[in-house]
């Protein structure tokens, strides 16, 4: 049996700790924060439709981690720390069981990152996920789009393809490991605070890497050259795929998460500190250059056609 609005509304409330820079959370018409002096507030929002950014059978838990991963990303990709979060549902039915497996991942997630649930709203109608979080960063050490200069090196955290491996493996078996980084990603956030005073630019990779590259591109007014044979990839995606397929998936797929960035040449060594310190692969794809946009080339220099260049939500081919 369903529950009412204000009954799912006082589930979630009492999964919801409290804390001391909360100074009125759920419950209210609004939240009563209490940022600490002298941070910057950083705000992202994202929402996640049902079957156009998840496929229909994500399970609830996986659900709601991916919809706080997303923006914490987004955070991450500013160097800022996240805080405070709020979450809007419109939901087909009320479910308290599929709240509950929801929260599991939201908050499972939540707590990793010391982010806390302050608020929101419940609707009823097509499954979506709207998140919007919020985080502190220093005044003048924000991460941005626009920092980029020719020379610089291109860096990426992680491994890049996989999440766009499994959406392509949904209905195979042998999908598990790449399924896994669709719908459970991880928010490079501790990589997003220690490349502050060392990423001239910075931005996460949630549509390609090819069209997120070309967002640091366009607003630092630089061109970019991207050594697809240097692209990094995880074990799973090398053995569920060809070479020239995982290229196609590594340049243009989506839903990774992970973060794409600029540094001089001269900080090289300041990378690579930070890759041994939190354990986390950091790989070198390219240089900026004068040149305009993103021209992704093969190692012997020879130009590289991708399939397509990322995903766009109002363009279809």
């Amino acid at each position: 049996m369903g529950t009412g609005e204000f009954d799912l509304i006082a589930r979630i409330r009492a999964r919801v700790g409290t804390r001391g820079d909360v100074v009125l959370g759920i419950g209210d018409d609004a939240a009563l924060l209490a940022p600490p002096p002298g941070k910057q507030l950083v705000v992202t929002a994202d929402t996640l439709n049902d079957g156009i950014h998840f496929p229909h059978d994500t399970a609830p838990a996986d659900l709601g981690w991916k919809a706080l991963a997303v923006n914490l990303s987004d955070l991450a990709a500013m160097g800022a720390a996240p805080t405070w979060c709020t979450l809007s549902l419109s939901l087909p039915q009320s479910d308290a069981a599929w709240i509950d497996g929801f929260l599991d991942g939201f908050l499972d997630l939540a707590a990793r990152h010391g982010i806390a649930l302050v608020g929101g709203d419940t609707t009823r109608g097509p499954l979506s996920i709207s998140v919007t979080a919020m985080g502190l960063v220093e005044p003048g050490e924000p991460l941005r789009r626009d920092g980029a200069r020719i020379g610089d090196d291109i860096w990426v955290t992680g491994t890049l393809g996989d999440a766009a491996g499994g959406l392509a493996l949904l209905d195979r078996a042998s999908g598990g490991a790449l399924r896994e980084r669709l719908d459970r990603p991880t928010p490079r956030v501790l990589a997003g605070r220690a490349l502050r005073g060392i990423a001239s630019a910075c931005v996460d990779v949630s549509d390609g890497l090819l069209a997120d590259l070309g967002h640091i591109a366009l607003y630092s007014g630089v061109g970019a050259r991207v050594d697809v044979d240097a692209l990094p990839a995880s074990d799973a995606l090398c053995d569920a795929f060809d070479g020239p397929t995982r290229i196609a998936l590594q340049a243009g797929g989506g839903d990774d998460y992970e973060l794409c960035f600029t540094a001089p040449a001269d900080a090289r060594a300041l990378v690579e500190a930070v890759s041994s310190k939190l354990c986390l692969r950091i790989t070198r794809i390219g240089r900026i250059v004068a040149d305009e946009g993103v021209q992704p080339v093969r190692t012997d220099g020879e130009p590289w056609t991708p399939p397509r260049r990322g995903y766009d939500h109002f363009v279809t081919s």
